[in-house]
């Protein structure tokens, strides 16, 4: 299968080399000069050479193209995005006249992007489906290889429309990235574990990232048995997303159990003992390294912005979601809200028509 991958960071890298070894045609399109251009130079000069670590075992695959062109998107079957959210509506803007009808355009993590695409790509006969997490995690070592951190034993992803699913699925499953289908795009946005675990976690350690000067791993202390004040808040966030997705009329999963289904076959093992030990792997990256990264400038006006819009559209009261957006706007010295997603930017109409599609399910 012809793949297109909009998105050239460590996800990016990670699944285009994972792709290319099942056998698919994967065209790998660097979107930003933000990062990692080293790493975009050696694969061109390296005929798209990825090698992946993977716990010990090495694989090397040969991406079969590399490029900066988005127009290279109009001949692939499965188009994948994977970059920051925060730059989705820029980017679908960008893509959206090269998109093509049949295409599926799937968008990991979503957090209802597929809002985006209804306002900016109303021509095109697509389906958009959006994943609640990265299929793979790791960091790229130096350029031309990845260090795998961790796989997910299965990768949720919902459908739009619905009445499309099972072609959806058909053409999707030929990927070999162990999908399961949710019923709606909603429930994949809101799942989106970093909307949980980056959020809390970095924000409740803004002063150990600033004095560990980059030798800070939130997983590894910000999640530990000995911290059971921070899963207090973590449960707390949770019960505001839960809240959310039952007044929208889906079932309300808390996140340990949601994290149990993504990372474990195991169904008699502990839902948080699943995401403790994932945690504990000796393998997490470091990260956050500084205040103003992705787990907060990213999940923060994305993630909680997003929920604290939907609480107050549907009644629903966020009050620690909106702590967690006034103590990182505090610290970023920026209104994280003004940067944020809101059913007016994603669309009201949008968002309409999506939960109008779910009832059918």
């Amino acid at each position: 299968m012809k793949v297109a991958i909009l998105g050239a960071g460590n996800a990016g890298c990670a699944v285009a080399a994972d792709l290319t070894m099942h056998g698919h045609e994967v065209t790998l399109i660097k979107t930003s000069h933000a990062m990692h251009d080293d790493n975009y130079s050696y694969l061109q000069e390296h005929e798209g050479k990825m090698i992946l670590n993977e716990f010990g075992e090495i694989k090397t695959a040969y991406i079969h193209k590399v490029s900066r062109d988005v127009q290279d998107i109009e001949n692939a079957e499965v188009v994948i995005v994977y970059i920051q959210t925060n730059f989705h509506e820029q980017l679908i803007k960008c893509i959206s006249p090269h998109l093509q009808n049949g295409q599926i355009l799937l968008i990991n993590p979503g957090y209802l992007s597929t809002a985006y695409v209804l306002k900016h790509c109303q021509d095109k006969d697509i389906i958009i489906a959006e994943a609640e997490s990265s299929f793979i995690d790791g960091r790229i070592m130096e350029p031309g290889l990845f260090r795998v951190g961790f796989r997910n034993v299965r990768n949720p992803i919902g459908i739009y429309p619905s009445a499309r699913k099972e072609e959806a699925i058909e053409k999707l499953d030929q990927l070999g990235e162990r999908f399961v289908y949710l019923d709606s795009v909603v429930e994949a946005a809101l799942h989106n574990p970093n909307l949980i675990v980056h959020t809390v976690g970095s924000v409740m350690s803004i002063p150990r990232i600033e004095k560990s000067h980059g030798d800070f791993c939130m997983y590894h202390e910000a999640y530990t048995r000995d911290n059971p004040s921070t899963w207090k808040i973590l449960e707390a966030l949770d019960e505001e997303k839960m809240n959310v997705l039952e007044k929208l009329g889906f079932s309300r999963l808390p996140y340990v159990e949601a994290c149990k289904y993504r990372n474990s076959l195991d169904n008699n093992q502990d839902a948080k003992e699943v995401f403790l030990n994932y945690a504990e792997m000796p393998t997490r990256a470091k990260g956050p390294t500084v205040v103003d990264s992705r787990y907060i400038s990213e999940d923060v006006p994305q993630g909680l912005v997003m929920l604290e819009a939907l609480g107050k559209a549907l009644d629903v009261a966020t009050p620690i979601a909106s702590g967690l957006i006034a103590i990182a706007s505090a610290a970023l010295g920026r209104d994280l809200r003004a940067e944020g997603r809101t059913p007016e930017g994603l669309g009201i109409d949008n968002i309409k028509k999506i939960l109008k599609d779910s009832e059918k399910k």
